[in-house]
């Protein structure tokens, strides 16, 4: 059964959701729910990250989405789904980009606008149960605890770590991760959920919405992220749903209808339809 409304931890799903011009107001908000009062947002613009990167290396990791508010504070907006070696290591260089961006030719006294890097995480990083967090602030503190530096910040939400029910969201903030985790199993808008920002995210998020182009873009975008959660995801370690994507494919070389795939392979209709895109 296909979803009414699409997955956003998906590239396209993420970058439908924050990363357009008509859905800016939805990112201003998602924002400043992590933002301290004095760097909170009124307007942003998009800035094209691909401009920072020295190599063409670079330029295939590059980060989701870069932004900066009208006071000139940067912001990287990234959704990992899968884990990855050291990625701590790779959000701090990555932060350096827009760091470096801001130096300037001739006479310059080494001033910088705040830079904000935030991780949305389908993962948990955590490996020691006691040490695990939803959300971790980070900035740089000296010995006793103190801020030593505040212009430059991570934000990292570990999101199968939150675990809240819908009776139990108490703020903006509970409500926006609440609908990033559960947005693709909705079949319609919760009553706690009912109100303009989020109103306006599910009708981006409408499947039914989206051009027959974008669907495909969407299907091809499923299909890589289920790949990169098999390869990490516990629950199939082993291989299995490797090989059942193997046997998909075989099959639909075939030209076996997609009904009986499914039902072999054991992958859902929906992710049998996004790799005929694949390999048509």
């Amino acid at each position: 059964m296909i979803s009414k409304y699409f997955n956003p931890y998906t590239d396209f799903g993420f970058k439908k959701l924050f990363g357009e011009e008509g859905s800016k107001d939805l990112l201003i908000d998602f924002l400043n729910q992590l933002l301290p009062l004095q760097h909170q947002i009124a307007q942003l613009s998009f800035k094209n990250p691909e401009n920072m990167a020295d190599t063409e290396e670079e330029r295939k990791s590059i980060f989701d989405i870069y932004c900066e508010s009208t006071n000139g504070e940067r912001f990287i907006v990234e959704m990992q789904k899968a884990k990855m070696h050291f990625f701590k290591d790779r959000s701090l260089f990555y932060s350096t980009f827009p760091v470096r961006e801001q130096s300037k030719k001739g006479a310059w006294d080494f001033r910088l606008v705040p830079v904000y890097f935030i991780a949305i995480l389908d993962f948990t990083y955590d490996e020691k149960e006691d040490e695990r967090k939803f959300r971790r602030d980070v900035c740089l503190k000296d010995q006793d605890g103190d801020v030593f530096y505040d212009k430059l910040h991570f934000k990292f939400l570990q999101m199968p770590l939150f675990n809240k029910q819908e009776h139990e969201l108490e703020t903006h903030f509970d409500k926006w991760v609440y609908f990033l985790k559960h947005l693709e199993d909705f079949d319609h808008i919760p009553a706690i959920l009912n109100e303009p920002i989020f109103q306006k995210g599910f009708e981006i998020a409408e499947v039914s919405h989206l051009s027959s182009d974008q669907y495909d873009v969407y299907l091809k975008s499923v299909l890589s992220y289920n790949e990169a959660k098999a390869v990490t995801d516990t629950a199939f370690q082993d291989g299995e749903r490797a090989k059942a994507i193997d046997v998909a494919k075989s099959m639909l070389a075939e030209h076996f209808d997609v009904e009986t795939i499914a039902r072999i392979s054991k992958l859902s209709v929906f992710e049998i339809e996004a790799l005929t895109k694949v390999i048509a």
